[in-house]
């Protein structure tokens, strides 16, 4: 077992957000939460990660309660990175990874040579070996996800979670983020907005529209054109791509006597 919500809800200003969800991750699976924005799927991460309380349900990790699971334990099994998170205070690419050794130390723990080692593993995972002393702020887009990503690592996470990883990123930091992710071999949790990337990197989607889970399972039975035309509201036509994957094709109706021209 794993990370598991049992009808979990939460919610704010007097709405329900995250509205008795019910969901499992597989381990050392990707799972990947889509939805419309608003659905739910932030707030729905940050309960799994105890950044947020359930009002009613459960969360569980290995079947326990994470209520129950004291601070510094559950972040030496759970990693979460944000959004792209940006910071004025100069750092080194180093300074930044070995936050992530801080549920491992003690206030007056000296750092040691097991703290180095994983901030120098985490760094050779994501491919930033040879970046360990450059300064944070010279670093480009996707530099920086996959330094945060490394952070996480270090933490020497079972469970690590994402929220949209990819956001803000062109397309080939987008493919290299989520092939670093697919390839961690831990469990994995994260909220994605394209559908196409979702089928090509996730082993399992979960679909979320107004705080509810809609369906969960293989990219193949969740990625459905009624499911999406009905979810999104936009018609598709579904193939295969070049990978295997499932590929989406978004149909686009044109305006009368456009003469047929698509969108730039």
């Amino acid at each position: 077992m794993t990370l598991a919500t049992r009808e979990a809800r939460w919610g704010a200003a007097g709405r329900m957000i995250v509205d008795g969800v019910t969901l499992q991750a597989a381990p050392g699976r990707v799972l990947g939460l889509i939805g419309p924005n608003g659905s739910g799927k932030s707030s729905l991460l940050r309960l799994l990660c105890r950044l947020r309380n359930v009002a009613s349900g459960v969360v569980t990790l290995d079947g326990q309660d994470i209520a129950g699971v004291p601070r510094r334990r559950l972040a030496r099994r759970l990693a979460f990175v944000e959004q792209q998170a940006t910071t004025d205070i100069q750092l080194c690419v180093c300074d930044v990874v070995r936050l992530g050794r801080t549920p491992h130390r003690t206030a007056l723990a000296s750092w040691n040579g097991q703290d180095e080692a994983a901030v120098n593993q985490a760094l050779e995972r994501v491919g930033l070996a040879d970046r360990h002393d450059q300064p944070w702020h010279t670093l480009s887009g996707g530099e920086r996800q996959r330094v945060h990503i490394a952070r996480a690592l270090a933490q020497g996470p079972s469970e690590l979670i994402l929220d949209e990883p990819t956001n803000h990123l062109d397309i080939r930091h987008q493919l290299a983020i989520l092939g670093l992710v697919r390839r961690l071999g831990i469990t994995c949790i994260m909220a994605l907005h394209d559908l196409n990337l979702a089928a090509m990197f996730c082993d399992e989607i979960a679909l979320l529209h107004e705080g509810r889970l809609q369906a969960a399972g293989p990219p193949d039975t969740v990625l459905t054109p009624n499911a999406i035309q009905r979810i999104f509201g936009v018609s598709v036509a579904i193939g295969s791509g070049a990978s295997g994957r499932r590929h989406i094709e978004y149909l686009v109706e044109t305006e009368p006597g456009s003469g047929g021209a698509g969108i730039d």
